[in-house]
C-alpha cells in the first residue's frame, strides 16, 4: 500500500468495497469552528500557511515539539518563513494524524503527490500560491467541491448572528447553521464571568442583575438562534455536574457573583448543575440536540495562555473524571425527552459512556474527539463502544475544525476507518455485506441527518 493511495487505511477487499459505498456521500458537520466571515468574503487565501496552519493549534503543537521557535509559529515571521519551518520538520511528525490531514488536503485539493519536506517546500509553496489565486479555490467553491451539505459553527449566545443572516442569503449549495455555546454562562467562577453575562444582557436588551433576568436573556437568545436555524447546543465541560438544585438557591449564588462576592466550591458546583439543566430545558422545548464535550482541561500550559491566550495548544485531557454518578441526574431527568450526544476525549471514558448510551435510547455517542480523532483513536473507539452500544446509534463524524479544507480530509479519514472496522467484521463472518453496506452509510450520513437535521429544509 503506497502513501495515501486509493487503499489508504483499507486493509481488505471488503473494506475497499464498503468505502466506495460511502465515499461520495455529502458531508454533514454538526460541530466545527467555521469562519463565517471568511466564507462570506469568499476571497480565499494568499498562501498554503494561511490554509493549513494559521489557525490550527494541532500544527502549532507539532512544530513546538520539534523545536521550531514561536517566532515561526505564531510570531512575526513571514508566512513563507513559517511554511518553510513547518516543511522542514514535517517528516518528523509522521505517525501523527496531522501529517495525514495536511497531505490529504494537498493531494485532494491541489493534486500534489510529493510528501512535504524541506526539499519540496518551495515547489509546494509556489504551486499552491498560484492555485489559490484562482476562483475555484474560494471558500464557497471549495465547500461545494468537498460536498459539504450542512455545517454548524460554534457561536456565543450573545451573538446576533449577522454573518449567518448574510450566509443564508448569499451562500448557495451549503447550509451554514449556528450552534448555541453557553459554556461561559456556567463558569461563574471565572474572572470575566460578569462581563460575559452583561454582554448577553446587552445583546438582548435584558437586565441581568438577578437570576430571572439571566434566564430571560438566555431564553431570548435561544429563541433567536432557533429562528436562525440552530439545531443544537454545545457544551465544553471538564467534568459534568448534574443534580437537583433549587432555583432559590441558585438565585442567591447568582446574586453573590453579580455583587463580586467570593463563592465556595460547593456554590460553583451548584450553579453549574442548575444551569446545565436550564439549558437542556430550552433545548427540549425547541427539539435541539444537546452535545456534551467532556474532559478537556484547557489552558494547562501557563506560558502559552499568558502570552498567546486560549486555543493555542496548551490543552490536555484528564482521565480522573467521574462520569456515571455525575451524569445520572441529567440523563434520568431527560430520559426519552431530549437527544443527548456524549463526546469524551479520554479512551478510559469510552466504555462508561457507551454503557450510559446503551441504557438510554435518547443518548448517543459522538465521534472520537480532539486528541483521539486519529485512525488509531477512531478504530479503537468504534471497536470498543459498538460492542456495548450500537453502530446505528452513533452520532456520526464531526470535524471540530478551524480549517475549511479539513472538513473533507477529516471526514475521509473517519469514513475510511469506519469501512475498515466494519469490513473486518464482515470478513470474520460477524455480519453479511448487505447489512454492513447499510450500516456504514447510516453512520456516515443518514443517521446524523436524522438526529441533527431532520427539520432542516
Amino acid at each position: 500500500m503506497a502513501f495515501l493511495d486509493k487503499n489508504y487505511l483499507l486493509e481488505g477487499e471488503t473494506a475497499k468495497k464498503l468505502y466506495k459505498e460511502i465515499e461520495n456521500l455529502p458531508i454533514l458537520d454538526a460541530h466545527n469552528h467555521g469562519d463565517v466571515p471568511e466564507i462570506l468574503a469568499n476571497e480565499g487565501w494568499n498562501d498554503i500557511w494561511e490554509v493549513e496552519a494559521e489557525t490550527d493549534h494541532y500544527v502549532w503543537e507539532m512544530m513546538r515539539k520539534r523545536g521550531v521557535p514561536e517566532e515561526r509559529i505564531t510570531g512575526d515571521a513571514s508566512n513563507k518563513e513559517k511554511w518553510m519551518a513547518l516543511a522542514k520538520i514535517f517528516p518528523e511528525i509522521a505517525g501523527n494524524p496531522t501529517y495525514e490531514w495536511v497531505h490529504l488536503d494537498l493531494k485532494r485539493r491541489f493534486g500534489i503527490e510529493e510528501p512535504i519536506s524541506e526539499h519540496t517546500a518551495e515547489m509546494i509553496w509556489e504551486k499552491t500560491k498560484n492555485m489559490l489565486a484562482k476562483e475555484e479555490m474560494s471558500p464557497q467553491n471549495l465547500l461545494k467541491e468537498m460536498n459539504v451539505e450542512i455545517m454548524c459553527t460554534t457561536d456565543e449566545p450573545y451573538s446576533r448572528l449577522e454573518n449567518h443572516k448574510k450566509a443564508k442569503e448569499e451562500v448557495e449549495g451549503v447550509k451554514i447553521l449556528p450552534t448555541w455555546r453557553p459554556d461561559k454562562i456556567m463558569n461563574i467562577e471565572h474572572q470575566n464571568w460578569s462581563e460575559y453575562v452583561e454582554k448577553l444582557g446587552d445583546a438582548y436588551e435584558q437586565d441581568v442583575n438577578d437570576l430571572d433576568g439571566l434566564l430571560t436573556a438566555l431564553k431570548k437568545s435561544h429563541d433567536y438562534f432557533d429562528e436562525m436555524g440552530c439545531v443544537a447546543s454545545d457544551h465544553g465541560i471538564v467534568e459534568p455536574i448534574s443534580y437537583k438544585v433549587e432555583k432559590s438557591k441558585s438565585a442567591e449564588i447568582y446574586k453573590k457573583a453579580v455583587n463580586g462576592e467570593e463563592l465556595t466550591e460547593a456554590e460553583v458546583r451548584d450553579f453549574k448543575a442548575f444551569t446545565l439543566v436550564e439549558f437542556a430545558k430550552l433545548n427540549k422545548e425547541s427539539g435541539w440536540v444537546t452535545q456534551l464535550h467532556i474532559g478537556a482541561v484547557r489552558d494547562y500550559r501557563d506560558n502559552l495562555y499568558e502570552n498567546l491566550g486560549p486555543d493555542t495548544g496548551g490543552d490536555i485531557s484528564n482521565s480522573d473524571i467521574e462520569l456515571a454518578e455525575n451524569l445520572k441526574y441529567f440523563v434520568n431527568k431527560f430520559d426519552s425527552e431530549l437527544d443527548i450526544v456524549l463526546y469524551t476525549m479520554e479512551p478510559t471514558h469510552w466504555f462508561t459512556a457507551s454503557t450510559i448510551s446503551r441504557a438510554f435510547p435518547n443518548v448517543s455517542l459522538g465521534a472520537p474527539w480532539w486528541l483521539t480523532d486519529s485512525p488509531f483513536g477512531m478504530e479503537r473507539q468504534l471497536q470498543q463502544v459498538t460492542t456495548v452500544d450500537l453502530f446505528y446509534n452513533l452520532a456520526g463524524m464531526v470535524t471540530d475544525s478551524r480549517k475549511l479544507m479539513s472538513y473533507s480530509s477529516r471526514s475521509e479519514m473517519f469514513r475510511r476507518t469506519l469501512a475498515n472496522v466494519v469490513g473486518r467484521q464482515v470478513d470474520r463472518g460477524r455480519m453479511p455485506y448487505s447489512v454492513a453496506a447499510d450500516l456504514v452509510a447510516h453512520v456516515s450520513y443518514y443517521g446524523p441527518k436524522k438526529l441533527f437535521f431532520k427539520n432542516v429544509k
